[in-house]
């Protein structure tokens, strides 16, 4: 299976990193794609923003990591571990 590497080198925030995703993975469906954790939770099931039959692999989120986005770092990680569609991985 195709791997897709999300570099998150730089990002410190929710709207830079789907905005990320969606430079990067090029999802189906990106325009009408919602940027929230629900929303890529549908989109790993063939919603929009499905990233196709790949693995995403999410790396260098240190930045992402601070305090402020601490829930929203948590809610990544918790997706992918359930996520049964898409594959993702966060790093």
């Amino acid at each position: 299976m195709k791997t897709i590497d999300v570099d998150c080198r730089g990002v410190r925030t929710e709207a830079a990193f789907w905005q990320r995703y969606v430079d990067v993975v090029k999802p189906a469906g990106a325009d009408v794609f919602g940027r929230n954790l629900d929303a890529l939770w549908d989109a790993l099931d063939g919603g929009p923003g499905y990233p196709g039959p790949v693995v995403v692999r999410f790396t260098n989120t240190d930045e992402l990591r601070s305090a402020e986005n601490h829930r929203f770092m948590a809610a990544l990680v918790k997706l992918a571990e359930d996520a049964t569609g898409a594959k993702i991985i966060v790093r």
